[in-house]
């Protein structure tokens, strides 16, 4: 039983994660090749995509612990299909903004971490502690692979039928994902007979997360990572349709190579670590992103084309690497009615700052450009490696799994 539900769950998201790559590829070049968005625009839709993870990631521990996973997640399915559907309904009737997609993108967005945190509650549910390595590396394997073929297809289905048009199967991949999720078993929710204020929930989640030797600094070194993520999500469709000249089946397939990095991380992540140790193959992770991040924004003509794909495939082994071993510490690490919670932290802090990252580069863009903001932003990703340096995480070769939270007065 517990197999038959996690591949339906597994299936759903698949479905859903396919057809966001696509979409992922086919609304921002809507915005360049329909409504000839500027790089601030760009920056504007890259940020309001993720807005909500600064918004309602700690309700969100919180709203998940208390309603049923499955009706939840159906939910949200419906509204991020309706959503995205309003933008080939407004261009068909010829009022499609720029506005417009930033709102669609807020939306989505406010759904997405709703989603996200319900499915990672979802998953220690159904399989074993013992397995949870082995299927959080499956999912990132998965996620890959969507990555790799999602914007190879986005980019044709957009050379071929149009940017607008290709958003149709984005909205068709959440019905899919709604109708399988619709057949998972209901989850019960737990109902204590004191139920305390959801700002002291978030509190105590919010304090085992800080005050965790390794799950917090884990956080600030995803945030770090995260900084720079919305940059190239902001910048990197820009840069490669304006900057290095590339049609719009080139820019799908260069952007797929993020997918093939990691799908090579998810394959390797596992035994890497069991050679390196989780806690040595943190840092080597760390470190190697920095090169991969400097590498991107280097070259022009096919040398940028080849600059950009070899950078990309980088930074995305080694940042699979480091969300596997870190997801997974944490899933282990943290009390089962804290979980919920201490997610919700996370991308609180870690994915709040893509809406940053990507504001601030669309705004550096127009006066720097976007190959200078890239190479700043690359830069900063050797604060990676040093916040890793910076604590105990240095003199170990495996993440301990009884590290407790550490006293306020205790943290160094």
């Amino acid at each position: 039983m517990k197999l038959t539900t996690f591949w339906r769950w597994w299936t759903a998201g698949t479905a859903s994660q396919l057809g966001s790559a696509v979409g992922g590829v086919a609304l921002p070049l809507t915005a360049l090749t329909v409504l000839d968005a500027s790089a601030f625009d760009m920056g504007l839709i890259t940020a309001a995509g993720y807005l909500a993870y600064l918004l309602i990631s700690l309700p969100a521990g919180v709203i998940v612990q208390r309603t049923p996973l499955r009706g939840t997640q159906v939910a949200l399915d419906l509204i991020r299909a309706l959503t995205v559907a309003s933008i080939p309904l407004a261009w068909w009737f010829d009022v499609l903004t720029v506005a417009q997609l930033i709102a669609v993108a807020l939306v989505v967005s406010f759904a997405n971490v709703l989603f996200d945190v319900a499915n990672q509650t979802f998953l220690p549910e159904i399989v074993p502690a013992t397995q949870l390595q082995a299927r959080n590396s499956l999912t990132s394997g998965t996620h890959a692979a969507t990555q790799l073929g999602g914007p190879s297809l986005g980019g044709l289905a957009v050379q071929l039928l149009g940017a607008v048009p290709t958003l149709l199967v984005d909205t068709v991949s959440y019905l899919i994902s709604a109708v399988l999720l619709r057949t998972l078993p209901a989850r019960r929710v737990r109902r204590p007979d004191d139920r305390p204020p959801m700002a002291t929930m978030i509190r105590e989640g919010w304090h085992f997360v800080l005050r965790h030797p390794i799950i917090g600094p884990a956080m600030w070194d995803a945030t770090v990572t995260n900084f720079v993520a919305g940059a190239l999500l902001a910048l990197s469709p820009y840069y490669l349709f304006r900057d290095l000249h590339a049609p719009p089946y080139l820019v799908g397939l260069l952007l797929a190579t993020d997918g093939l990095g990691a799908l090579v991380g998810a394959a390797v992540t596992t035994r890497f670590t069991d050679r390196v140790g989780t806690a040595r193959g943190l840092i080597v992770g760390a470190f190697v992103s920095v090169a991969g991040a400097l590498i991107i924004p280097l070259g022009t003509g096919v040398a940028g084309y080849l600059a950009f794909a070899i950078g990309n495939v980088v930074l995305a082994v080694s940042s699979v690497v480091l969300s596997v071993t870190t997801r997974t510490y944490r899933m282990l690490a943290s009390p089962p009615d804290l979980l919920s919670r201490v997610i919700a932290t996370v991308k609180f802090v870690s994915w709040g700052a893509i809406p940053l990252g990507g504001l601030l580069a669309g705004a550096l863009a127009g006066p720097l450009g976007a190959r200078t903001t890239l190479l700043i932003f690359g830069a900063l990703t050797v604060l990676s490696p040093a916040i890793y340096l910076s604590t105990p995480i240095r003199r170990l070769r495996d993440l301990p799994l009884d590290a407790a939270p550490m006293p306020a007065e205790a943290r160094v």
